[in-house]
């Protein structure tokens, strides 16, 4: 058997080490309705990154066995909420508080349809008051990589984030391995095609 084709990714690291200064939150739509969960199942956490990620390629979560991914999900300092409008999701926020003094942004995202709407900017205010909301956070932190949204890096930088490191990956396409379907992220030509 042949060896499953590869990609290459850029992973930049970013963290933000004070709080922001003053800031207005930004508008939220009336119908905002942001929920924490503090249950969910690992079926329907899949579902949620499937279609939040897909078109950018997020998959470690779901390649996780189910023991893995609910030990994540049950752990009581992975914060999850998932966020509704009145007609449906609209996207999803994930905090990890299990380092001392630091927050990790694990997951900040929008359902595809959403995008270009204005819920970005909430939603990562939300995200930077939650973080910062304990007096103990000293620093939070994210990640962003190639194929997430082209404007993910900017967005990040433009609230105060600051890379400070970069890392080169390759990893098995995971339209190739059933991950996901292939006709996820179109951008992004399959592995082994050029």
């Amino acid at each position: 058997m042949s060896p499953i084709p590869q990609l290459h990714e850029t992973v930049t690291y970013l963290e933000m080490t004070q709080p922001p200064g003053q800031w207005a939150m930004p508008p939220r739509p009336a119908d905002w309705n942001l929920v924490r969960l503090d249950q969910a199942t690992p079926a329907y956490y899949r579902d949620l990154q499937r279609i939040i990620g897909e078109p950018w390629l997020w998959r470690e979560r779901l390649m996780m066995d189910d023991t893995t991914l609910s030990a994540i999900l049950e752990k009581p300092e992975t914060e999850l909420s998932v966020l509704h409008l009145s007609d449906g999701l609209a996207g999803m926020l994930e905090l990890d508080w299990s380092r001392p003094n630091e927050v990790e942004i694990a997951f900040l995202g929008l359902a595809p349809d959403r995008i270009g709407q204005g819920l970005g900017a909430p939603l990562m205010a939300e995200a930077q008051e939650r973080a910062w909301s304990d007096p103990r956070t000293k620093r939070v932190w994210l990640h962003t990589c190639t194929y997430d949204h082209p404007g993910a890096l900017d967005f990040y930088r433009a609230w105060g984030f600051t890379p400070y490191l970069r890392e080169e990956n390759w990893f098995e396409d995971p339209r190739l391995t059933g991950v996901l379907p292939r006709h996820a992220a179109p951008h992004v030509p399959l592995a082994g095609s050029d």
